[in-house]
């Protein structure tokens, strides 16, 4: 069975103003043709489809399109967890017509997938069997099933809502990351030998890069899981939340396939893919990264020769066609004309900083004001004298001065 990992579209997310719909659309034509190429089985979507619980309709519009040319009209199937930006409800809306095209919409950990009829064609994608945050899947043409742990985003309410009756008092007061094991414990002897096994879930697995364009649903680490608490019977483990891709394990794979747009400049210079994994029961895991063209990148340039040097850059062609963020240094203030005449040089520019700079001659007066400040005043008295005479002053003068500093200080205080 060959399954590809994706998580963390955003789709309805800017950067900094910046409309990146356009970028969005060109990744969901990205996504379809590599699952097309590839002949992907099941394409898992590990959480954040929205950018906020009350995206724009055109990114719930394109995230429906997504879902429909994935399914392959029910010959492929997609299942999507919400994770922490999504509003739960909202993603698994559409459940009950999304079920009749082999599309599994999950909201809340407590959910159960739709199973699919006794009148449901094995040419298409059946939900066999489920439950809470587990299901069996069919596939046509693959002679094995997917058995899924699918946990959306796991906050500590809705763990407690979903674990409520089946733990125990005692296991109720364990970690964050020990319930999570333990429920994927219980949840892992849906596992058998002639299935895929698989978890998906959005989460922040210890150990993971982060990068500023993530919301954090760890607090001191409460949230944070151990890479021990997914059960080892696992083939892969699909992780949405951290948008860098990454690996945290290797038996089971664990796998953050990271954001398919760069959505903070602290992303700069990374890049973004998804993952595709074939697995067969019994067999090795092979596993492939598919790097992304679609969306722009981003870069950071930081001028230090001034508003010339920007337009040398992008004369040169420098980055073209990214996303900038220009940090641009100045010795003095611009002109508000120079200064909308430099953001008008390309639409590329996202941000521009102002960096005011000393020029050498400051720098050396504000050196000699610190070196001064920093003198006794018998050292000032001596550098002083030596100036204006051109030579050493006599120590009994040196002590004539410092008498006399000492008695008009007395004189001040007593005043």
């Amino acid at each position: 069975m060959r399954i590809l990992h994706t998580a963390d579209w955003h789709f309805g997310r800017q950067l900094e103003g910046r409309d990146r719909r356009a970028e969005q659309a060109a990744f969901v034509d990205e996504l379809c043709r590599i699952a097309d190429e590839r002949e992907v089985h099941l394409v898992l979507v590990a959480g954040d489809v929205y950018d906020s619980v009350n995206p724009p309709a055109w990114a719930e519009e394109l995230f429906y399109e997504a879902l429909e040319r994935l399914s392959a009209g029910g010959r492929r199937g997609v299942i999507v967890i919400a994770g922490n930006h999504d509003q739960p409800e909202r993603v698994r809306a559409a459940a009950p017509l999304a079920s009749k095209h082999g599309i599994v919409l999950l909201g809340l950990p407590k959910e159960a997938p739709l199973l699919s009829g006794p009148e449901a064609s094995p040419q298409r994608v059946r939900v066999v069997d489920g439950g809470p945050s587990w299901l069996e899947l069919a596939v046509p043409d693959v002679d094995h099933h997917a058995v899924v742990l699918a946990l959306p985003y796991p906050s500590e309410s809705r763990l407690k809502e979903l674990v409520s009756e089946t733990f125990t008092p005692e296991q109720m007061q364990l970690a964050f990351s020990e319930r999570i094991q333990t429920l994927f414990a219980e949840l892992a002897g849906r596992f058998r030998e002639d299935t895929v096994n698989l978890v998906m879930s959005h989460l922040f697995v210890m150990g993971g890069k982060e990068t500023e364009s993530e919301r954090p649903i760890q607090i001191g680490g409460a949230l944070t899981v151990s890479p021990d608490a997914f059960p080892p019977q696992a083939h892969y483990v699909a992780l949405g939340h951290l948008h860098r891709l990454q690996k945290l394990g290797e038996r089971p794979l664990i796998r953050y396939s990271g954001s398919p747009l760069a959505y903070s400049f602290s992303e700069a210079g990374q890049s973004k893919a998804v993952v595709l994994v074939e697995i067969v029961p019994g067999g090795e895991v092979r596993e492939e990264i598919v790097y992304l063209q679609s969306g722009k990148p981003l870069a950071r340039w930081k001028a230090t020769e001034g508003i010339a040097q920007v337009e040398r850059w992008l004369e040169e062609g420098r980055d073209a066609g990214a996303w900038i963020d220009l940090e641009l240094h100045v010795s003095e203030v611009i002109d508000p004309a120079e200064f909308q005449r430099l953001r008008k040089l390309s639409d590329d520019f996202v941000s521009i900083r102002r960096v005011v700079v000393q020029s050498e001659r400051e720098q050396a007066q504000e050196e000699t004001r610190t070196e001064l400040a920093e003198l006794q005043p018998d050292q000032l008295f001596r550098r002083f004298f030596e100036r204006r005479r051109g030579a050493q002053p006599d120590e009994r003068l040196v002590e004539l001065f410092l008498r006399l500093l000492t008695e008009e200080s007395r004189e001040e205080e007593t005043g």
